[in-house]
């Protein structure tokens, strides 16, 4: 719902109710993940995508539908082997797709979510998308434990599924969720039961965007920062030099920050910004500022990636020189050197989109291959 949070709460501070169709569950193949929305809105617009475009034709019938009947509709997408006709998705996967009515006084928590989102404060929104018609559509809007508006201050922003003994089995579930920023479809018995079965509750978390933390104030740092923020991270170039470390130099990032790159990592560690979900890149290839820098972070106890630039003779003296200090292999192990995926780059941005492909690539488990030479899904079940 993120990429179409803006245009939804348009038109429910209007007044005018809107239909909101969301991915709750993936099989296969997929185009899109859990958490893609589409929007019908009250003049007949299409807002967003939930797969790519295969079956966007029947999911807007589908909400137009929704907007008439006012209840909501859980429907699987999938190919047809009995009707070549048949609305599906050509790329053998499946989609669940969930399409409810916004207006309101269905959702009467969107403005506090919206501005959550906005604000880059951690929400959850759990919704029961399967289970007794009396609570489908139902949602409890959930923030961390130790929120302003955590629920039992504020039950008026929290909704409800209906059932206490539901709301406080789906809470807990929902906050390790939100730490890690993970969408998911839950399941529980008719009383809240973990171990269940009969009621569906999707799970989306906005959680604050995943941090990438460039080191090192050059060419290739700004166009690491511009992709980095096309692919939805918040960025920071860090370097010692403040003649290098300016933001004019990297309109790209959202902070240049002027300090010794380890003492930064270190004192954002501490602080407790930095998780599995952040990106670190080493651009620096100068020992006196990458050796001690990545001391750090190889012993970092959670981060997403780490990848440090430099040629072959770089990469040999760079990690001599940390074995020296101590670091394991398996602590090196972490560490992607040279950086980077083997594309023949050769200009700053070109090396951008090797760092970004290799660090889609690890997220995802690809192997980094042509899909011309490969058989099967293109995408990971």
């Amino acid at each position: 719902m993120r990429d179409v949070i803006d245009r939804l709460e348009g038109w429910w501070k209007n007044g005018e109710p809107a239909a909101l169709a969301t991915v709750v569950g993936t099989f296969r193949s997929a185009p899109r993940q859990p958490g893609a929305s589409m929007l019908v809105g009250p003049d007949g617009e299409a807002v967003g995508s939930v797969s790519g475009g295969c079956v966007e034709g029947a999911v807007y019938e589908l909400g137009r539908q929704v907007l008439d009947e006012e209840r909501p509709v859980l429907q699987r997408y999938g190919v047809s082997d009995d009707d070549a006709f048949a609305v599906g998705l050509t790329c053998g996967g499946i989609l669940d797709i969930f399409v409810e009515k916004v207006s309101q006084q269905t959702y009467a928590q969107l403005g506090a979510v919206a501005d959550a989102i906005r604000n880059e404060d951690p929400v959850a929104v759990a919704t029961v998308v399967a289970g007794p018609s009396e609570r489908l559509g139902a949602r409890l809007v959930v923030w961390p434990a130790d929120a302003d508006h955590d629920a039992a201050r504020d039950p008026a922003l929290a909704g409800g599924t209906g059932s206490d003994r539901i709301d406080d089995a789906v809470r807990d579930d929902v906050r390790g969720l939100l730490d890690a920023g993970r969408n998911a479809t839950l399941t529980y018995g008719p009383n809240g039961e973990r171990r269940g079965e009969g009621l569906q509750v999707f799970v989306e978390s906005f959680a604050p965007p995943p941090r990438m933390i460039v080191f090192g104030a050059i060419d290739f740092a700004a166009a690491v920062a511009r992709i980095g923020s096309f692919l939805g991270f918040r960025v920071t170039v860090c370097d010692a030099r403040p003649v290098f470390a300016t933001a004019s130099r990297f309109p790209g990032a959202n902070e240049v920050v002027v300090e010794w790159p380890h003492r930064y990592l270190q004192a954002e560690s501490d602080a407790g910004r930095v998780d599995n979900r952040t990106a670190l890149c080493v651009l620096t290839h100068d020992p006196k500022f990458d050796v001690p820098l990545l001391e750090v972070a190889l012993r970092l106890p959670a981060v997403g990636y780490i990848g440090a630039m430099g040629s072959r003779r770089t990469h040999d003296d760079r990690v001599a020189r940390l074995r020296g200090n101590g670091v394991t292999d398996a602590e090196l192990s972490r560490m992607s050197s040279p950086i980077g995926l083997d594309l023949g780059a050769r200009t700053p941005e070109e090396t951008a989109v090797s760092i970004a492909a290799e660090m889609i690539a690890q997220h995802w488990g690809g192997e980094g291959l042509p899909l011309t030479g490969r058989a099967g899904p293109i995408h990971t079940p």
